[in-house]
């Protein structure tokens, strides 16, 4: 149950803002971000040490960023099936998707951000929908932009819907509502935006959650592990990390 915020404004000084929140199982192993991919050295993200890709990169020279969720409908055949964490390291590197095979990839969101625009690729297993994120707020959750996807994407589960529903219906108004920050240029910082990328005081059990912690059952735990917020410019990147759960004034600045 990932979540993005897009934030879109071309008259601002920063037009391009970003939130990513990562959900996964606690027990998968990740490292903080880093260069970490020596065939792609001038990308920096947080790299998931299972399969090797990332959830989000950042290209600070273009400057330019990748950011994926899980998608939902029909997988991908497992003998021939390639990690998604590679996706936001292509978008980052290469700014498109020339050429993708994207039966080879389960379903996904895949944000590609710059400075002059920002692009979501959808793949339910069937069909790759690519489409401009205009001007204005974006929410991105699992089962689409603005959770459009909710009630008849294949393999929906009706317990993930209530989740992201609450989540969209609490939050989506809030950042709305916050003065849209302007980090990075001139010492701005992320202002209003920062007390709910925090969690915005909302219990992590609670279906509304941000940043959920949900016992999944034999001993598992599922629920957000990262969040990245990263601001674009022409010429500039900010980017700033906080591993979660830990100090909610625990920011790393990374770029």
């Amino acid at each position: 149950m990932c979540t993005a915020i897009i934030s879109v404004d071309p008259s601002s000084r920063v037009p391009v803002l970003v939130v990513g929140v990562r959900d996964e199982f606690l027990a998968r192993d990740w490292v903080p971000p880093g260069r970490h991919w020596p065939g792609r050295p001038g990308l920096v993200g947080g790299r998931d040490l299972r399969a090797g890709g990332t959830w989000l990169a950042v290209d600070p020279a273009a400057p330019r960023a990748g950011l994926i969720l899980n998608g939902r409908g029909v997988m991908a055949d497992e003998a021939r099936r390639e990690s998604r964490g590679e996706l936001p390291l292509r978008i980052a590197a290469d700014g498109g998707l020339g050429g993708l095979d994207a039966g080879a990839y389960d379903p996904f969101h895949l944000v590609g951000a710059e400075p002059d625009g920002v692009r979501l690729w959808s793949w339910d297993g069937i069909a790759l929908v690519e489409r401009d994120l205009g001007a204005g707020l974006h929410m991105i959750v699992n089962s689409g932009l603005e959770g459009e996807g909710r009630r008849d994407t294949p393999s929906g589960d009706p317990s993930e819907d209530v989740f992201m529903g609450a989540r969209l219906a609490h939050f989506r108004p809030r950042f709305a509502a916050a003065a849209r920050p302007e980090p990075g240029r001139d010492g701005g910082g992320w202002g209003e935006w920062l007390p709910l990328v925090n969690g915005g005081g909302i219990a992590r059990a609670d279906h509304r959650a941000l940043l959920p912690l949900l016992d999944v059952g034999a001993g598992e735990r599922w629920g957000t592990t990262s969040v990245s917020l990263v601001a674009l410019w022409p010429g500039g990147v900010r980017y700033d990390f906080r591993a979660v759960p830990g100090d909610p004034d625990g920011w790393t600045r990374v770029l």
